[in-house]
């Protein structure tokens, strides 16, 4: 009797994967809508992410200021900087170089040969050889502002919102009246 309930569930068990590989090979493949436009993956983000990245609260560092970027091979994508406290392993920045694909790079991590990142701030990074003072200060430009809107005065009357009559529906049959069967007889009401 157990060789019996086992072959049957071993068979059901078939069946079952039978079945749902079948209905996951008969669906048609999913097709975008045709008003959707792609991803332009070159751009970076529209929204302002300095809060995300740390920009809201102000840390006092004792950093030494550094020129402007001698090295226009590397672009920074974007930091996640700490808060508080500030330790020199902490932060991590996103740098492409030569235009390539931006990779995530710890504080500390060899960036390109023997430049490492040095030090990640709210809205930058310093590269430079390892030991040595920074050679390269990297920011992430400002976002343009968001766009706005002005709303209307309050109390000002705003124009009448226009709403067409209902319009009668063609080809409609009209509902049987109450008390009649299924071809027209009478039924007594209930």
């Amino acid at each position: 009797m157990a060789a019996r309930w086992l072959a049957f569930v071993i068979w059901a068990a078939v069946a079952a994967s039978a079945v749902a590989w079948a209905l996951r090979l008969g669906v048609p493949s999913r097709t975008s809508p045709p008003f959707t436009t792609p991803v332009d993956t070159n751009v970076s983000a529209r929204a302002d992410l300095s809060r995300l990245f740390g920009a809201a609260v102000a840390v006092a560092t004792g950093t030494v200021d550094v020129a402007p970027p001698s090295d226009a091979r590397f672009k920074l994508i974007g930091v996640v900087a700490p808060k508080w406290p500030k330790t020199v392993a902490e932060g991590l920045a996103l740098i492409a170089i030569d235009d390539k694909p931006a990779r995530a790079y710890r504080v500390g991590a060899v960036v390109d040969g023997d430049t490492v990142l040095q030090e990640v701030r709210a809205r930058g990074a310093s590269l430079g050889p390892r030991g040595a003072a920074a050679t390269v200060a990297l920011e992430i430009p400002p976002l343009a502002p968001a766009a706005t809107g002005t709303l209307p005065a309050p109390g000002a009357v705003l124009p009448p919102v226009q709403i067409p009559p209902p319009q009668p529906m063609l080809n409609q049959v009209p509902p049987p009246p109450p008390g009649a069967g299924p071809e027209g007889v009478n039924q007594p009401q209930v």
